[in-house]
């Protein structure tokens, strides 16, 4: 069972990126990929690793996400993506959470907002 949420918990993950991962996402998606950079969909997928794992957890349903990309992730670079409880309405079930991925040297690769539906959290609310 997790524990309640709070606003201001935390989460983070990181992540180093590889050639074959981006050839594996290009065969899937027919994706663009450009050689040494990091896919923007490879860096919203920590942000849902984030959210479906470790907060709120097993159970969350997306509801709507928004990420502003600042600068290039370059592929072999260990990224580290983070989501922070902003507001929570309990009454709705509804979590807002802020976004950041940042690189090694702390460039803000992408930052945003998520918002989820956490009915479904075993103890969220």
């Amino acid at each position: 069972m997790n524990k309640p949420l709070r606003l201001g918990d935390t989460a983070q993950t990181s992540r180093t990126f590889t050639d074959q991962e981006l050839l594996d996402l290009h065969a899937l998606t027919g994706a663009p990929i450009t050689a040494g950079e990091v896919p923007e969909p490879l860096i919203n997928g920590l942000f849902s690793y984030l959210l479906g794992v470790d907060l709120p957890g097993q159970g969350t349903n997306y509801l709507k996400q928004e990420t502003r990309f600042l600068n290039t992730a370059n592929l072999g670079e260990p990224l580290t993506a983070s989501v922070k409880i902003t507001r929570l309405r309990p009454e709705k079930y509804l979590v807002d959470l802020e976004t950041n991925c940042h690189a090694p040297d702390g460039r803000l690769i992408a930052t945003g907002r998520a918002l989820v539906y956490a009915k479904d959290v075993a103890g969220a609310f």
